[in-house]
């Protein structure tokens, strides 16, 4: 059985989404988790997506979603406002590219909780109305704080959470570098490499209240980008954390637990490879894809440059117009084009391609009851 037979294209919550990442964890690939700031690299991900033939993740971090509201807007909920706009934009389009789409929120401090509040009262209201929730999954990223308040505030989410069957991602052990305005540039390094019993004691925890979540148990992983070597990972460390709870509830799978990788920039084919082949489900792809957006302008630029100085005048012509060249339309679909490649990329390094063959059935959005008739989705 394929996962088109058990798994239905747009954004996916709830059972859905746990058949979507059993079958990662059984067939043994990793669905890449983007990072986004706008409906531009939205849709370029679906795009990607749809052109892998590959579930995905979209997801939207504090920082994201403030930007997505507008940087203008001084609001303490722009945050959350932002975010929850970026998620309402993915379930109008999701189903227009035939894919499975997990929609997720990124780290989350102790700092940010607001923002973590302000997005599970969305998922509430839409919960009370849809019977699902807005959001796929969330991610509480404690792991600055010590394990057993990290872990102590992760279960009282997660009761919340579980009640709507919303996906919860946690960190134990740290990813070091920057990111979002989290500095662990200069942590022991000790902490960037999570013990099974650390990464058991969690299992425990959370698996007394479901089973739809995940840890990021860190092995070396650094946010950021830096050359191949530069960073010390270590992915045989995520074989010894399932083989410990594996052993310790005598369970039948070889691996029990559901793995992310955090930090992933630089980390070379062999070593994403064996992270996979560990368990991992879910890898954050950000610094690299950014890049690539940024790429695909830089080249545009360069190679029109002459065309890009003025509305009117260029090589052909003191008084041709240069329209064609300035248009965001033109300009900025150089740009998803670049990071639809990348994100492609990372597809095929993780597995995720070939995995689901993109639906041809017609789009609708998940927003609401749909009217064919008129192609809007009534709220």
């Amino acid at each position: 059985m394929s996962l088109a037979d058990i798994v239905p294209p747009g954004v996916v919550t709830g059972d859905d989404l746990l058949k979507l990442l059993e079958h990662a964890r059984e067939v043994g690939y990793a669905i890449p988790a983007v990072n986004c700031t706008s409906s531009s690299t939205c849709n370029a991900v679906l795009e990607a997506a749809k052109k892998n033939n590959s579930p995905v993740m979209i997801q939207v971090s504090n920082g994201g979603g403030k930007f997505y509201a507008g940087k203008d807007v001084k609001d303490p909920n722009a945050a959350a406002a932002g975010s929850v706009a970026l998620a309402m934009h993915v379930r109008c389009m999701a189903k227009y590219y035939g894919v499975p789409v997990v929609l997720h929120s990124d780290h989350c401090a102790k700092k940010l909780l607001p923002w973590f509040d302000g997005m599970l009262e969305a998922d509430e209201a839409f919960f009370a109305k849809h019977g699902e929730p807005l959001f796929s999954s969330h991610m509480l990223d404690l792991s600055e704080e010590p394990d057993e308040e990290n872990i102590a505030i992760c279960v009282e989410y997660f009761k919340k959470m579980a009640q709507m069957k919303i996906w919860l991602e946690m960190e134990i052990g740290i990813t070091g570098g920057e990111e979002d305005g989290v500095n662990n540039e200069d942590v022991d390094p000790e902490k960037l490499y999570t013990t099974p019993e650390q990464v058991y004691t969690v299992y425990e925890a959370l698996s007394e209240i479901g089973d739809m979540f995940s840890i990021a148990a860190a092995f070396g992983n650094v946010h950021g980008v830096y050359k191949p070597g530069n960073v010390k990972l270590s992915p045989e460390k995520l074989g010894n954390h399932q083989a410990y709870t594996k052993e310790k509830i005598s369970s039948p799978l070889e691996k029990p637990i559901f793995l992310v990788m955090h930090g992933g920039s630089g980390s070379t084919d062999e070593e994403i490879q064996l992270a996979v082949s560990n368990g991992v489900i879910k890898m954050n792809i950000d610094t690299d894809t950014q890049w690539a957006y940024w790429d695909g302008l830089r080249k545009f630029e360069a190679a029109n440059h002459d065309f890009l100085q003025g509305q009117i005048g260029n090589p052909n012509g003191a008084d041709k117009p240069n329209k064609k060249f300035y248009d965001p339309r033109v300009w900025i679909r150089k740009a998803e084009e670049a990071m639809i490649v990348r994100v492609g990329e990372s597809m095929e390094k993780l597995g995720s391609a070939g995995k689901y063959t993109a639906s041809t059935e017609p789009g609708s959005p998940q927003i609401g009851d749909y009217s064919s008739s008129s192609g809007c989705a009534i709220m």
